[in-house]
């Protein structure tokens, strides 16, 4: 017979926008299906990252500010364990912090929202289009330069709300998130990995607690899929060693069957005139070591250079 014992109570750190309660209630239905007995409550908080909305990311800090207030609350033991989209997980935690769980991961890719048209293709030459990222901005003006890209910034309700407002032909969101808040109709079209490779760990959500809380590792075991966190680790493990964060246009996505990782990458200048690909294939165990080996690959072309360049440029 196990002599673990659940905790009678657990708190759960979020972001209040609808996105993140979503994300807290789904990790809280899964916590409380698995231990009846568990009081599990949810902290919600507004961070840095939700209250500056007039300045693109990059220029603020970056994905960091989504995730401060949580961890502070972890630290001072409001809070046991935080849940984050992982495509807004920085590349190193602060000291003292861990993930422990990384959630099954939902549809990875970008979506292309619009009232007037169905897709990238259709927008007329000049047409304006909405997005907070690089990642996406770069890709989407190699292939279509004869497009405006603005920055978007806001939850999705507020970035669906300038959309029927007319200030964009058109935005690009991830489809995870207008998925898990039922908005799946909002999505015209869906863009291939293969167009536009995926922010790390886009579609995939991840648990944090405080590193000295082993007592809740074997609580939040059950909620880790093995296959999304071996994938996601080979994509941070790429964007590691690139130095990647929102203020570098890059972005992987990898793939699990049977015991192998496929996974592509890109690393491009903000304007998509430099753009530089590469896909790497190997054992799922050496998943960080594949993201490593995928970095190397695009430094050996030229990589470093391109990122040299954007030092500064934000």
């Amino acid at each position: 017979m196990s002599t673990f014992n659940p905790p009678a109570k657990l708190v759960i750190a979020s972001r209040e926008s609808a996105l993140a309660m979503w994300q807290a209630k789904h990790i809280q239905a899964r916590l409380q299906a698995l231990y009846p007995q568990c009081d599990v409550s949810i902290l919600g908080m507004t961070t840095t990252g939700d209250q500056i909305l007039d300045s693109p990311l990059s220029r603020i800090g970056g994905k960091g500010l989504f995730v401060k207030e949580l961890e502070n609350a972890l630290a001072d033991g409001r809070a046991d364990l935080a849940v984050h989209s992982m495509k807004d997980v920085p590349m190193h935690l602060p000291e003292g912090f861990v993930l422990t769980a990384t959630g099954e991961r939902e549809d990875p890719r970008d979506a292309f929202v619009s009232n007037d048209y169905a897709s990238l293709e259709e927008l007329p030459d000049g047409s304006v289009v909405g997005t907070s990222s690089l990642r996406r901005q770069s890709q989407i003006q190699a292939r279509f330069p004869h497009l405006k890209i603005e920055s978007l910034r806001g939850n999705v309700q507020t970035r669906l709300r300038k959309l029927d407002e007319g200030q964009y032909a058109a935005i690009i969101l991830a489809a995870a998130g207008l998925i898990r808040l039922e908005l799946g109709d909002r999505i015209k079209s869906f863009i291939s990995p293969a167009e536009s490779i995926p922010a790390v760990g886009q579609g995939a959500l991840g648990i944090e607690i405080n590193a000295d809380r082993s007592d809740l590792m074997a609580v939040l075991a059950p909620l880790n899929h093995v296959d999304t966190q071996l994938c996601v680790e080979a994509e941070r493990g790429f964007s590691r060693a690139l130095a990647g964060s929102c203020t570098v246009p890059l972005g992987a996505y990898a793939t699990k069957q049977g015991d192998t990782i496929t996974m592509q990458g890109f690393v491009a200048s903000v304007d998509g005139k430099q753009m530089l690909k590469e896909s790497v294939t190997g054992n799922a165990a050496d998943a960080e070591k594949l993201g490593q080996q995928l970095a190397l690959q695009l430094v050996s072309r030229g990589a470093d250079k391109i990122l040299a360049t954007l030092d500064g440029v934000k």
